[in-house]
């Protein structure tokens, strides 16, 4: 149960109890817990950092490595590819490896691959320079999926009790990360060079690694029994797996588009082209804790939040061109709007589906500890990942293809068709249990009425 006292909420494991009571646990926060969150935050912050940074720059750079708007949207595209197959993995064998060491592993190599990156530009044009992106975005990918896999896993362990408020809470450094990285990727680009931006994130990234080794806690646990199968074969965990999928490819869709259409729409320097992703990073980071904590207070508002945020992003990839069949002019201010009502709608959608995930993992029969967590955790980034590689690799064809207009259009169907699934399922799913309920109703008038000539 809840700390609303809803039976569907994210429960208590059993067994691997972490220091302090439920009820303790969301009235104030232990030491532990307040390290947790540090850790975390430190994470969400720099990850976010590191995948922003190349927005509003680094396409522009590729064009004079001579590779293709198709090329730079695989490049920022096998990112999530690898992160994949990397949380499918790391997911499963986090018991084993060990949470910590998978989240402080994971942090060291990010940090000095994210360097790495920012030497590529000596590497010679065309071919060359096309495998080294590659090569470093997939040891990149790799070492954050450790990491972030690890960090929620650690996070649900801390915080059994209100799952999405915590994560609420936490995707402000998530959105701090996306405001501050394409800005200041973009001032470092100007004023030093290609290589500034990435050395000076690598830093900061190493930087945290000795900080989270002396204040992340260890959390014990024994493997568990359940495999991502049986968890991916329940249909509610398939459709909200769906769901993480279109809502990734959106934001993944923008990362090699966006940038090219207000450069050339609008002429802005590469400096300013960063301030357009802000709408939709802090309207994303201020929503979200609202949405987890309503998400935990009153978690049938869960399914509604999952539908209708869909399909408010379906229509602000509509409206994001905007689409030409609506002839509305295509301007900064409408622009920057659209961008904001989508952070909103992102949060909304994005925020429930864990601990969705987890009530149905436990009703149908995993076991409540970490092993379950990281089997969650790792399918939550996984699914994200294929839409965030589908997102951009498609998005680059597309905006080569048809325009940025309509490539943004079809983007938006995408989440417009999962919106409207969910909705069909849970319409499904609350007429089976009214005629459950029925059923038990009338069994038990049933045996009454079987019972009465006895009685007399």
């Amino acid at each position: 149960m809840d700390s609303s006292g809803d039976p569907e909420g994210p429960r208590l494991p059993r067994g691997d109890d972490p220091p302090g009571n439920a009820r303790e646990t969301s009235r104030q926060l232990s030491r532990e817990q307040l390290f947790v969150l540090i850790s975390a935050a430190s994470i969400n912050l720099g990850s976010m950092m590191c995948y922003s940074i190349l927005g509003p720059f680094f396409p522009k750079e590729a064009e004079k490595k001579g590779v293709s708007n198709t090329v730079t949207g695989m490049i920022f595209g096998c990112y999530a590819l690898f992160d994949l197959l990397a949380s499918l993995v790391f997911g499963k064998y986090l018991v084993q490896i060990g949470a910590k060491f998978m989240f402080v592993a994971g942090m060291f190599v990010s940090g000095g691959v994210t360097i790495l990156f920012g030497v590529l530009d000596q590497v010679p044009d065309g071919p060359i320079f096309i495998a080294m992106c590659f090569l470093v975005r997939v040891a990149d990918a790799v070492s954050f999926a450790a990491a972030i896999t690890a960090s929620f896993s650690i996070l649900v362990k801390a915080f059994p009790n209100n799952v999405a408020t915590v994560l609420g809470s936490l995707e402000i450094f998530s959105g701090l990360g996306l405001v501050l990285g394409p800005p200041l990727g973009g001032f470092l680009y100007q004023s030093f060079g290609y290589e500034m931006p990435f050395i000076f994130l690598g830093c900061i990234v190493l930087l945290m690694v000795p900080l989270n080794m002396y204040i992340l806690p260890n959390y014990d646990s024994d493997p568990g029994k359940h495999s991502f199968w049986k968890l991916i074969t329940l249909p509610k965990v398939a459709l909200i797996a769906f769901v993480i999928n279109s809502l990734s490819s959106c934001f993944g869709f923008l990362d090699p588009t966006l940038s090219l259409f207000v450069l050339e729409k609008f002429n802005l320097p590469a400096g300013y082209v960063g301030l357009v992703f802000l709408g939709l990073a802090l309207s994303y980071s201020i929503s979200s804790p609202l949405f987890g904590l309503l998400s935990d207070k009153i978690p049938h508002l869960r399914k509604w939040f999952l539908v209708w945020g869909n399909i408010i992003t379906a229509v602000c990839y509509m409206l994001l061109g905007p689409i030409p069949i609506l002839h509305i002019k295509s301007q900064l201010w409408l622009l920057v709007l659209i961008l904001v009502l989508n952070g909103v709608s992102a949060g909304m959608s994005i925020i429930p589906t864990i601990p969705e995930i987890l009530s149905c993992a436990y009703e149908n029969g995993f076991e409540e500890g970490l092993s379950t967590v990281g089997l969650v955790s790792g399918l939550s980034s996984a699914m994200w990942s294929v839409g965030a590689f589908i997102g951009p690799t498609l998005g680059g064809f597309l905006y080569e293809k048809i325009g940025f207009e309509w490539a943004a259009a079809v983007q938006g169907l995408w989440a417009l068709t999962s919106g409207l699934t969910m909705g069909l399922f849970y319409l499904w799913e609350h007429s089976q249990r009214r005629r459950s309920k029925l059923q038990n109703i009338l069994g038990t008038e049933e045996e009454r009425t079987s019972l009465l000539p006895n009685e007399i």
